[in-house]
């Protein structure tokens, strides 16, 4: 199973505004008619129920959506890009690969034609028919459009079940599996004969559930050590669990203790998950005769465990019959949802100005850096429209807040003039 990827997207960048002048028999200054350039396609993920896993993109790890047209004249916008939809399957989550933290997960898909933009394309620039006036009637400047949104992103399939069992490599989780549903995992009695999680449906009485068989922990299973992180991203998104020990090893609380340290270490949020403990190999001779010991050293930690032969399928439907009562309990918690709080952040300045290394003043302004990249700065008529722009952009006032003084070197894009 491929369950985990990193892939590079880009939105497509915008188109440039047009430069444009109506010029038509009989039509005396005809004026400004620069159409604006069309905007980037975004970059989308979309859950589908017809994608298994994440083996589509185990080879191509860079995707682009379509870029803008430019604009033209009579006042013709250009063609906007065409959006890149990416298909995952149901359960994926995505996470910014440059962020921490609860920031990092852009979308959890968990539903069927759940959506998520992943990069967002450029806005197209505008043409010249904006920068019109009273005072400027032929503008001769437009903006370049935006380069698209570009970001390193994980995808992550975790399983949707209901219920996932875990244990020690060897304990019998794929024989309880297939005694309690149809499935038919690998069973041998070799250390993890499961390399990656198996479904089975439950069914008790007319109410079915997913079942999960996770592959098997071991000690350091937190910082990747065995099947690592593949069996824990996959118990994130269950209910509940059924904690299975072997009756025949030596201590079988130590084990469950163990299983449970890596959960917590891991995400602290698993080991509260509700559990249920089922000993198994109970039909073993030399674990009958441990049977009080075993229930008496469970009894001092509080636990009533359930004792199951998975193989002659002893004690199973009473398992399966607790866990059933437990996940309704834990889908009625669950509907309580939290009330979700709406923080405004505060808008970013438009302006903003600062010294480099070699004392030239850096403008960082979006808007003055789209038309600069699009224009001829040679012409004496494009510098007075660009003075003009940089008075109106309030790029002056920021300068002249920062300290610039005359003769002093200012940047902004690539342009570079003495103040």
């Amino acid at each position: 199973m491929f369950d985990r990827v990193e892939i590079v997207v880009r939105g497509g960048n915008g188109g440039s505004g047009a430069v444009s002048f109506r010029r038509e028999k009989h039509v005396p200054f005809g004026g400004p008619d620069g159409g604006d350039g069309g905007s980037g396609g975004n970059v989308a993920v979309i859950a589908d129920e017809g994608v298994a896993d994440l083996r589509v993109f185990r080879y191509k790890k860079r995707y682009k959506a379509g870029s803008g047209n430019d604009g033209r004249g009579q006042k013709k916008n250009g063609r906007s890009g065409q959006e890149l939809v990416l298909h995952v399957p149901v359960g994926t989550m995505v996470i910014d690969k440059n962020l921490l933290g609860g920031d990092a997960v852009i979308a959890d898909l968990e539903r069927a034609g759940e959506k998520a933009v992943v990069a967002r394309g450029g806005r197209g620039g505008l043409g010249n028919v904006h920068y019109a006036s009273s005072t400027n009637q032929a503008p001769r400047i437009a903006q370049a459009g935006d380069s698209g949104e570009e970001k390193s992103i994980i995808l992550e399939l975790r399983l949707i079940a209901d219920v996932g069992i875990i244990g020690y490599p060897n304990v019998g989780k794929s024989t309880l599996l297939a005694a309690a549903s149809a499935a038919k995992p690998r069973i041998a009695s070799f250390p993890f004969t499961t390399r990656e999680p198996v479904l089975g449906v439950v069914e008790v009485g007319l109410e079915p559930f997913v079942l999960a068989e996770i592959p098997g922990l071991i000690e350091g299973a937190h910082m990747g050590r065995g099947l690592g992180h593949d069996f824990l991203r996959h118990v994130a998104r269950t209910k509940i669990l059924i904690h299975v020990v072997d009756g025949g090893s030596e201590s079988p609380v130590e084990e469950m203790v163990k299983v449970n340290n890596e959960l917590s270490l891991y995400d602290s949020a698993l080991s509260q998950k509700k559990q249920i403990v089922a000993v198994n190999k109970v039909d073993l001779p030399e674990v009958k005769e441990r049977l009080d010991d075993i229930r008496d050293d469970f009894g001092s930690a509080g636990i009533g465990p359930f004792f199951i032969s998975a193989v002659n399928g002893e004690g199973v439907a009473e398992l399966m019959m607790e866990t059933m009562n437990l996940l309704k309990s834990a889908s009625e918690d669950g509907r309580k949802a939290p009330r979700k709080v709406f923080r405004p952040q505060p808008k970013g300045e438009r302006v903003r100005v600062h010294k480099d290394e070699e004392d030239i003043f850096i403008v960082v302004a979006p808007e003055l850096e789209r038309i600069v990249a699009r224009v001829d700065i040679s012409s004496p008529g494009i510098r007075g429209e660009l003075n003009r722009q940089i008075s109106r952009l309030g790029v002056r006032r920021a300068l002249e807040k920062a300290g610039v003084k005359p003769g002093d070197r200012v940047r902004c894009g690539d342009m570079e003039w003495e103040w």
